[in-house]
């Protein structure tokens, strides 16, 4: 079949509406016709460059080249059809996109860290991660596919195993938000973190992850939660889902943080700006006081491989540095769990959708997001 796609040609390139040609789905594979896509800041790092394999990473990988590239890993949507051996969803089933897939049977799914299934290293080259094959064409060309996903195409065939069955009253543009940056953010505090009730927490950026590190460090009891971003728009959103401070940067926040804490500083700092870059640690280690938490959630350039942090300190103050993805979630138990928290009132998600985009508008929309107006852009098919 055929299906309107936002496609990359290249770094420094805008995305480009195309129609891409989809082979039916194979033994653990589902047509997905997706309603809505998050304009994740992930994406953006194809734009950048900051997320594509060198050459020589490439080579390592199988050696085909990287672009063309078709976008989106944050999605939900209905199947319509499946594919031999399928057995989570039928089709009319609701989907929540998980942009990191599980088998349940690996090492990782077994031990109840889902969030790196070996399916997982897949998930950024050419090929369904279901036997290597590629289902996605543009001009006869292979399209590397994110995360095993493309939502940025009303229809994709992906694996089984990147997807979680949702109930089918759940708005899907909530369910599109949960797939990667809610729960990207709010298990970076919660479960990362290990946010504790009484704990001063520090969130470095407040964007799509952010945003709801903040919601997740107040739902686990911290008596501060303390937002740090240079836009007032989202200092101020940030208040209003539960932080108790907000500083336009960590070198503002210092010494306030000092005083509030009587210098015992932060028991926990959680680092999502728009860009991870290894700078920005010696700031988090100021924050963080000792026995404290630093928890690196952005996505840095793949190719930085130096950060600012003083060993000394970090050793004699007892500090942890952790990195996390996903939250460090197991996305089948999780996405469900955070839905059932948002049907309740306790999570909040409508909040977070700034502005909806047709798909024609991705450009737009991520013009947006660079300039800080957006907590969360969707596309909506």
């Amino acid at each position: 079949m055929k299906s309107r796609a936002a496609i990359l040609h290249g770094i420094g390139q805008d995305w480009k509406i195309e129609q891409i040609d989809i082979g039916e789905p194979k033994a653990g594979e589902v047509l997905v016709n997706w309603k809505y896509a998050g304009m994740c800041h992930s994406d953006e790092h194809f734009v950048t460059g900051d997320m594509v394999p060198p050459d020589e990473m490439l080579a390592m990988m199988g050696g085909k080249p990287f672009f063309p590239v078709l976008g989106g890993h944050e999605g939900a949507g209905v199947v319509v059809e499946v594919g031999k051996g399928v057995t989570s969803v039928k089709v009319g089933d609701h989907v929540s996109a998980s942009f990191v897939p599980s088998c349940g049977r690996c090492r990782y799914c077994s031990t109840g860290k889902q969030n790196l299934c070996d399916n997982g290293a897949g998930t950024l080259t050419k090929g369904m991660i279901t036997d290597g094959t590629s289902r996605h064409h543009v001009g006869g060309e292979e399209i590397t596919v994110m995360a095993g996903l493309g939502t940025f195409a009303e229809f994709t065939c992906v694996s089984e195993n990147s997807l979680i069955k949702v109930d089918n009253d759940l708005p899907l543009n909530a369910v599109c938000l949960v797939s990667c940056g809610v729960a990207t953010g709010w298990g970076s505090a919660t479960n990362r973190a290990n946010v504790e009730p009484g704990d001063t927490v520090v969130v470095v950026g407040i964007g799509g992850i952010g945003i709801n590190a903040v919601q997740g460090a107040r739902m686990a009891g911290a008596k501060r939660v303390i937002a740090i971003d240079p836009l007032e728009f989202k200092r101020e959103k940030a208040m209003e889902l539960g932080a108790t401070h907000a500083f336009a940067s960590m070198d503002e926040a210092l010494a306030p943080v000092m005083e509030m804490t009587w210098g015992q500083m932060a028991d926990k700092v959680i680092m999502t700006p728009g860009v991870m870059y290894g700078d920005l640690m010696a700031g988090a280690n100021a924050l963080c006081g000792k026995g404290g938490t630093m928890v690196v959630t952005a996505v840095a350039p793949i190719t930085q491989d130096s950060a600012s942090v003083n060993l000394f300190q970090l050793a004699m103050y007892n500090k942890e540095i952790k990195g996390t993805i996903f939250g460090s979630l197991n996305p089948r138990a999780d996405i469900p769990r955070l839905l059932g928290l948002y049907r309740d009132g306790q999570l909040k998600l409508d909040e977070l959708i700034t502005r909806e985009y047709p798909l024609e508008d991705i450009n737009i929309g991520y013009q947006h997001m660079r300039d800080g107006v957006n907590i969360r852009g969707l596309i909506k098919y």
